[in-house]
């Protein structure tokens, strides 16, 4: 074959995760880095400003097809949005409220409800089907090669026909007592495969026709006495570069592999409670101390770490050309040379937390935060 329970609630304040809804314990290793005052390479111009609606606890990610992107809000909106000019080309209000979205192929879009709902969207906004997943949804679904998939709180992935919302299989791997309540995205590997990481460290290739693994292999293993000390999740989405893919967890390892095999290219120790971006040249994530961090793609080689970002509470990172984009806690969007680290660009959004990790649009890029705002910004 080749191809291209239970959740750690606010009482495991240890976990960097959670550090934010544990009030009561203040610990000043965690106090954000202030900003410093930067002289910018960059120069990162807002395009425009678009809404919709708060995020609530859950985590809402954008999606780009072309000159499109495809967001959605936890009061049920779902909106095409021109990356050109910020106009929406549809905005549909759903009745339910909604807790993980969106994906899109740019013809169908799919969200999902509180209640393991799956609504899907056709080209116009307006609903063609919904459907039932095992569990809450709190990850955006993938929608493509015929198919929707979505993956449930405690690891399963469903995947549903795209015209029609029949299930056509379920894949799971071993429950864990206790598992992150994060957003685990996931990854097409061409036409054949859908990659995806786990709670307690597996990583897998599952086959789009029958949902069957391919392959499954740890990015890491369970360490520790308790059950808190023991969360060892697959977290982001897991990278596809050539026939590279990589993945990282929280407490454990961030590492590459061959995507045909599973075998292990390189492995190194990391925690990262968010997930990673990668290209051809290097392997990008922030840590749970949000101490950005870069890899040579080849071969795992550290190539940088940044800590002017200490406990800012970093996104999910995009690499944009020759930067490595991230958001902060404050809504602020930070620009770090590839080669470096060093901080090349900002820009501000609405002040609230930005999460999800930027999306490219044609030459726009498009972040979200926790108020529900989209920024177009065009980099020069």
């Amino acid at each position: 074959m080749t191809f291209l329970k239970r959740y750690a609630l606010p009482l495991a304040c240890a976990m960097t995760a959670l550090l934010a809804a544990c009030s009561a314990t203040k610990d000043e290793r965690r106090v954000p880095t202030p900003l410093v005052e930067i002289k910018p390479v960059l120069n990162v111009e807002q395009a425009w400003k678009a809404s919709v609606g708060k995020a609530g606890r859950y985590l809402f990610t954008p999606v780009a097809v072309g000159d499109m992107v495809f967001a959605a809000g936890a009061n049920g909106t779902v909106a095409k949005i021109d990356a050109k000019t910020g106009l929406d080309v549809w905005r549909t209000k759903l009745k339910d409220d909604l807790s993980a979205g969106v994906g899109s192929d740019g013809n169908l879009t799919a969200v999902g409800g509180l209640k393991g709902s799956v609504y899907a969207l056709g080209p116009d906004g307006k609903e063609l089907w919904t459907a039932v997943a095992p569990g809450e949804i709190v990850s955006p679904p993938l929608v493509g090669n015929d198919l929707v998939i979505v993956r449930t709180i405690d690891g399963k992935v469903v995947a549903f026909n795209a015209q029609t919302g029949e299930q056509k299989w379920v894949f799971q791997v071993r429950a864990v007592p206790l598992n992150l309540r994060v957003a685990a995205g996931m990854t097409f590997a061409g036409n054949q495969a859908v990659l995806a990481g786990f709670p307690g460290g597996t990583f897998a290739a599952i086959n789009l026709q029958t949902g069957d693994a391919y392959w499954q292999t740890p990015v890491s293993f369970p360490k520790g006495v308790t059950e808190v000390e023991r969360i060892n999740d697959v977290t982001g989405a897991p990278s596809l570069v050539g026939a590279q893919t990589c993945a990282v967890t929280f407490q454990g390892r961030i590492g590459c592999f061959d995507a045909n095999s599973g075998r292990p290219v390189w492995e190194k120790a990391f925690s990262s409670d968010s997930g990673l971006a990668a290209d051809d040249q290097a392997v990008a994530a922030g840590d749970d101390w949000s101490v950005v961090n870069a890899f040579r793609a080849a071969d795992g080689v550290p190539l940088w770490k940044s800590d002017k970002l200490k406990n800012r509470q970093v996104s999910v990172p995009y690499i944009l050309g020759r930067t490595v984009v991230v958001g902060d806690f404050e809504g602020y969007v930070h620009f770090l040379e590839t080669s470096k680290g060093e901080l090349v660009g900002r820009a501000k959004t609405d002040g609230s937390g930005i999460s999800a990790a930027p999306v490219l649009a044609g030459d726009t890029l498009v972040v979200q935060t926790k108020d529900g705002g989209l920024f177009g910004f065009r980099p020069r």
